[in-house]
């Protein structure tokens, strides 16, 4: 099960309006970290899809929205819980240290 695609058009019901927690890695195509931490994204969603949705955000396809959640660097990843930010993760890390970072979701 690999982590589908958000947009600005999506947004609301895909991440605003979610049950339960959302993790939304933002991403670019040219971008080498995020390439090497997408598949790990996949494997967690695969391994936890009662738990957390994993969802993925083209930062270059939507600018506003990386704006509003102030991305500077990516990879970046935030979990969204009832519409609100709960955490943020930045850079690529292995499995094992995003599993350490999501264990309040997916523990």
């Amino acid at each position: 099960m690999t982590a589908k695609a958000t947009s600005e058009s999506t947004w609301q019901q895909d991440v605003i309006d979610a049950e339960g927690p959302v993790l939304v890695d933002f991403w670019a195509e040219w971008c080498g970290p995020c390439r090497m931490v997408g598949p790990i994204l996949d494997e967690i969603q695969t391994e936890n899809p009662e738990k957390i949705t994993v969802l993925k955000l083209n930062v270059d396809e939507n600018p506003q929205l990386a704006m509003q959640y102030q991305i500077t660097s990516i990879p970046a990843m935030k979990v969204f819980n009832k519409g609100e930010v709960e955490k943020t993760i930045i850079g690529a890390k292995p499995k094992f240290a995003l599993q350490q970072d999501l264990a309040d979701y997916i523990g």
